[in-house]
């Protein structure tokens, strides 16, 4: 069986062996679902001992007739793009199951079903990364708002129902307007000769200009409702503060990914003449979520609330580094998709934990725990140093080639972008200050500090900031080659050097 299809279908084995253990034994099924995703896990980093580096192109492809009166095939590959996306799916899963051991106990269903539904949904989220045909991408685009649906409704808090249907509805529109982009290019490919929904097949249609527009504008608001960039972000706050922590450790640090991954395969891949039609309004739209999801993280005192909205400003970042169409914007956004990942992870974890024992999410509630809990107190103060970029964390290095790839192309808009860093500055400090430091608040004296399972989880997060951030050359040196691609699909060159004018 191909490496890659394994990876995939291996999740979905675990759910199998999770049918057959009692809802009652639920040590039995953490212990079952956590086995599952290292073994994902494991797979995932075959996969890499099997990549070619430097090459570009899809590898460990696998195709088979899905419906073959349409042409519709199951097909898959990976480039450095999804390979990077696949690993950081892969890694955080286990981190969540384990990170999260007793999150499911108070959920409206058995606790198996919470974990059936992780394991589903990671099944999506690689099987979404891998997919080559573009109509199998929207069935797993699709299906993953399922399990999200469910996780959020039956295991969140607050008004989680209301959350949780925002979040669908959201989706489901920007689903539908996908879908009529997709039958749009499969009528295409008819009319020039053969049906199909491949990728690589697709990206060389030769398509009007003006019917461009408005297929990229169906991939495209799908892409930004997910990602979430302004305006189509409302649905994202509500789905934070009422999902566990780690289920919006994988809505925000995997899932949101999805959309910025399309906007990269799809929109700019497919549709090169549309991309830059757009680009100038879409850096717009990233600026303006740069800074508005700043500064209402400044003003929120709700501390789940205010990790999305820290979110909303770095997704700006990342669709700013997309539409910069550089290599280096390009590079820094992919890394950031990664960085990000990890970072938000650490600060849903450490949070939750937070939350767990004060028993609130409220910021005014938290304050000097790092007197009582230094290894929780300095955990989450690394997390939010690398949200804030700190040199030498991970985050820094991708804002960096993100701007400084936006600089060569737009000069203003790299200026405005680096304000975000400013206000990044001010709504962190003033978490950490509240939380951490000053005078410790009534009903935090017997905190307890981290324990060893969630020091265990926690653990190799902090170690891929630390990473990353001093040593990032290995992920940039398999994001290049799929960054040179897209920039040749895009039909657009780095502008030259203002030295060599």
């Amino acid at each position: 069986m191909n490496l890659l299809t394994l990876t995939i279908i291996l999740p979905l084995l675990g759910v199998l062996g999770l049918v057959a253990v009692p809802k009652e034994n639920t040590k039995a099924i953490k212990l079952l679902a956590l086995a599952s995703s290292v073994v994902t896990l494991i797979s995932s980093l075959l996969m890499l001992t099997k990549y070619k580096f430097g090459v570009q192109g899809f590898q460990l492809v696998s195709s088979h007739s899905w419906f073959k009166v349409f042409n519709i095939n199951y097909a898959v590959g990976i480039d450095g793009l999804a390979l990077v996306l696949i690993l950081l799916t892969t890694v955080l899963v286990p981190i969540v199951v384990v990170g999260g051991w007793n999150e499911a106990e108070n959920g409206r269903w058995s606790v198996k079903t919470f974990y059936m539904l992780i394991l589903i949904l990671e099944t999506f989220m690689v099987g979404v990364f891998a997919a080559t045909d573009v109509f199998l991408f929207y069935v797993i685009f699709e299906a993953m708002l399922v399990p999200v649906y469910f996780l959020i409704g039956g295991y969140g808090r607050g008004e989680r129902a209301a959350a949780a249907l925002k979040f669908l509805l959201y989706s489901l529109f920007g689903g539908l307007l996908m879908l009529a982009a997709v039958i749009g290019l499969f009528v295409i490919s008819i009319k020039q000769g053969h049906g199909t929904f491949d990728v690589t097949a697709l990206s060389h249609l030769k398509i009007s200009h003006n019917t461009q527009d408005w297929l990229f504008l169906g991939f495209f608001i799908a892409f930004a409702i997910k990602a979430p960039l302004f305006p189509f972000h409302t649905w994202l706050p509500g789905a934070a503060k009422s999902a566990t922590p780690g289920t919006s450790i994988l809505v925000l640090g995997v899932l949101d990914k999805v959309g910025t991954y399309g906007m990269i395969r799809f929109c700019i891949a497919l549709f090169p003449e549309a991309t830059k039609t757009f680009a100038p309004y879409i850096i717009v739209l990233s600026l303006i979520s740069i800074i508005y999801g700043a500064f209402l993280a400044i003003g929120q005192k709700d501390l789940n609330s205010l990790i999305a909205f820290t979110s909303i400003s770095h997704f700006g970042f990342i669709v700013l580094g997309i539409f910069a169409m550089t290599s280096q914007g390009l590079t820094g956004a992919t890394l950031y998709m990664v960085n990000h990942g990890f970072s938000t992870a650490a600060l849903f974890l450490v949070g939750g934990w937070m939350i767990e024992r004060r028993k609130s999410t409220q910021v005014e509630d938290f304050g000097g725990l790092q007197r009582i809990t230094p290894v929780m107190a300095w955990s989450f103060f690394i997390a939010g140093m690398s949200a804030l970029a700190l040199p030498g964390l991970s985050s820094f290095v991708s804002e960096f080639l993100v701007l400084v790839g936006t600089f060569t192309r737009y000069p203003l808009a790299a200026v405005i972008g680096t304000t975000g860093i400013v206000l990044a500055a001010l709504y962190i400090l003033l978490l950490v200050q509240r939380t951490l430091h000053g005078p410790l608040q009534a009903g935090n004296e017997d905190t307890p500090d981290l324990n060893w399972r969630e020091k265990f989880a926690l653990a190799p997060v902090i170690v891929a900031l630390v990473l990353l951030g001093f040593y990032p050359k290995p992920a940039i040196h398999v994001i290049n080659p799929a960054t040179s691609q897209i920039m040749a699909a895009a039909q657009v060159t780095d502008p030259t050097p203002l030295a060599g004018k």
